[in-house]
């Protein structure tokens, strides 16, 4: 799986943030605050013209795009953002600009006419650079010394050593360059022309040139296939006509993601692709998504962890009393040993007194005690002497006894049952603790069984607008103008309705009828639905018209002279009207089989949807309604964990019309 932007990824996301006339561009855009959630990891909240707020993710060494998958932030600010929130924050950005075609982004900003330009690397470990207009380091996040390059506050940033471009491929520099290569030709290719693996690939396979070829015995028509080939693929890039794609294979019988690609390479061809709008939103599905899915992970690690507090607690309770019965028993054991053996004890006490009194030393005792074992019985009991403590250590028939010689036989058995007894005592004292253990456990699984679950479920028509109406047909509609042209592409059958109103900058919509005849109703609200998420909205309107046709009327074949956009198309023949339709949205929560946030015409909201919030035009931008209705569902649900799960402002703005609203109810 892909772990880290290439240098022709950085060229696309650059040709799409960088230029002014792409939607999704940077220029102009505010910079707010700035945050670091991990080590090497920033997001810069921006305010864009047009679009309201969103967040720029730089991982140093990895990736760099606009995210909806956000980390948490930390709850103590780092120094790097906090010291770059002095130099940046309130700033406007001038220019994204790509270093050299390397892995290297360039971000200019401008604050009180003060320049300064932000560098993203990477490659390798990466680095996040703060730079004046003289290109003196104000600010890294990681100082390190390499070998002729210093990156620390106050010296002059240099590049790392240049690469050859592919976008100025030569035959004559590759046929010098292979005819000095040790390495096969994809390799040479790969590392010398900065592609990588995958490129370089697809280079020698549209070239029609063995890629385990040794670099020095390719022929000049190997060479000048490849020098054609790397421009073919490259020329999507530099020509701005990109086509972003994640690639999907089986993994141990599952789809999962392996690249991310601006473009659709060949060696692809027999696997499955989702595409998207920008590159920039492939790149944030597929990089973004895996790392806010590693704190979902995380977080969900550390809850494990606190619910098996009270199991390990319960486990160590549950072995400490076994312990504490064990020693009891072994305790009362030998206290009941003692009194069996009670004249024999008696006998190696009066022993060793009457050896004390004597004068004999303790080595002269045991001295004398080994010699005598065959003729005095009281001398085979005795296994060792603690003369310092004035123990004596005897065994009872296979059990050994610790005897203070200081004291008598039944007070040395006393000792033992008290001993067994404060060891009972701490048993029960266990037990109690044990029905606690239970007891909070008990607790804690009726709060979590309290919890509301959140049920996900992944569908095709999640990355278009789109509803059930009150008869319970799926009514889909464009987001832009790429989303149209995939929904008539792709998804528009024969039998199904096509919905588009007279004013431009409408979604197409289409009723997904299965077969089945349509109600009067369901029509009704897809022209509700047509008419609100159109442009119409955004002038602020209260009404407009649209009409419905026929599949087959819909066609992306210009009359003679005439030119069609991305996700234009001529429509055909007979229209069926509908005047005055008034416009009305609202946003609900459903919450069955699926939990998820729904929004489209208010009755079939009202229908499917809990917690229904009505809208109209008005004054506030999607994240701010968003952000309102989030509010709501917080206070009316009294869980933000869930609503967060399943209704986070993100989701319900993607559910909203264009432009701008009020909360109607």
């Amino acid at each position: 799986m892909k772990q880290e932007m290439t240098s022709a990824d950085v060229a696309a996301l650059v040709s799409e943030l960088g230029n002014v006339d792409v939607e999704g561009s940077l220029i102009d855009a505010k910079i707010d605050k700035i945050y670091q959630p991990v080590p090497g990891e920033i997001r810069i909240n921006l305010f864009i013209f047009g679009k309201g707020r969103d967040n720029l993710v730089i991982q140093a060494g990895k990736r760099a795009h606009m995210s909806k998958y956000l980390r948490p932030s930390p709850k103590l600010p780092h120094a790097f953002p906090m010291l770059l929130r002095k130099h940046i924050s309130a700033g406007r950005i001038t220019s994204v600009n790509q270093y050299d075609f390397d892995r290297i982004i360039e971000i200019g900003v401008i604050r009180g006419g003060i320049e300064t330009i932000l560098v993203c690397e990477l490659f390798s470990r990466g680095n996040i650079v703060l730079l004046d207009s003289d290109r003196k380091i104000i600010l890294p996040m990681n100082p390190v010394t390499f070998r002729g390059r210093r990156i620390r506050s106050g010296e002059i940033y240099e590049y790392p050593e240049a690469q050859l471009s592919p976008l100025d491929v030569e035959e004559a520099g590759m046929a010098d360059l292979f005819a000095s290569s040790t390495s096969d030709v994809v390799r040479t290719i790969a590392t010398s022309y900065n592609l990588g693996g995958v490129l370089a690939e697809e280079v020698c396979l549209r070239a029609g040139v063995d890629k385990k070829t040794a670099a020095k015995d390719a022929t000049p028509d190997d060479v000048k296939a490849l020098c054609e080939a790397v421009k073919v693929v490259f020329s999507p890039i530099v020509e701005h006509r990109l086509k972003p794609c994640i690639v999907k294979k089986k993994v141990n019988g599952e789809l999962e993601a392996i690249d991310v690609a601006p473009l659709e390479l060949e060696q692809y061809s027999a696997d499955e692709k989702e595409y998207f709008p920008s590159f920039n939103q492939a790149l944030d599905e597929f990089f973004g998504k895996k790392a806010s899915e590693e704190v979902i992970e995380q977080v969900v690690a550390k809850k494990k962890e606190k619910v098996d507090v009270f199991e390990r607690r319960l486990h160590k309770q549950q072995e400490a009393i076994k312990k504490f019965e064990k020693d009891s028993e072994k305790y009362t054991a030998i206290a009941e040993k003692v009194y069996e053996h009670y004249q024999s004890i008696e006998q190696v006490l009066a022993v060793l007194e009457n050896a004390r009194n004597k004068g004999y030393s303790w080595a002269e005792i045991r001295s004398i005690l080994k010699k005598a074992k065959d003729d005095l019985p009281a001398a085979r009991l005795i296994i060792s002497i603690d003369s310092a403590e004035g123990f004596v250590v005897v065994d009872l028939d296979g059990i050994n006894a610790s005897i203070n010689i200081r004291k008598t036989v039944p007070q040395n058995a006393q000792i033992y049952y008290d001993k067994a007894k404060k060891l009972s005592k701490k048993r029960d004292g266990a037990l109690r603790a044990i029905e606690d253990t239970k007891v909070a456990m008990q607790k804690r699984e009726k709060k979590v069984s309290k919890r509301r679950k959140a049920f996900f479920k992944k569908h095709w028509y999640d990355r278009f607008r789109w509803f059930f109406s009150s008869d319970g047909f799926l009514v889909v509609g464009g987001r832009d103008a790429d989303t149209n042209e995939e929904l008539v592409k792709k998804y528009m059958e024969k039998r199904d309705i096509v919905f588009h109103t007279q004013v431009p900058g409408a979604p197409i919509t289409i009723i997904k009828t299965e077969g089945k005849d349509v109600p009067e109703t369901t029509l009704e609200e897809a022209a509700r639905f047509v008419v609100s998420y159109s442009s119409i909205w955004k002038a602020g309107q209260f009404s407009g018209d649209c009409y419905w046709i026929k599949p087959e009327q819909v066609s992306k074949t210009p009359e003679s002279g005439e030119y069609l956009r991305k996700g234009s198309f001529v429509i055909r023949g007979e229209r069926n009207y509908y005047k005055d339709v008034p416009v009305g949205v609202a946003v609900g929560l459903e919450l069955g089989a699926e939990t998820r946030v729904i929004g489209g015409p208010v009755s079939a909201i009202e229908r499917s949807g809990k917690y229904v919030v009505e809208l109209l035009p008005g004054k506030f931008n999607q994240n701010d309604i968003a952000k309102k209705v989030y509010r709501i569902y917080v206070d009316e649900l009294k869980d933000p964990s869930f609503v967060k799960q399943v209704a986070s402002p993100d989701s319900i703005a993607r559910m909203l019309p264009p432009g701008e609203s009020d909360i109607k109810k």
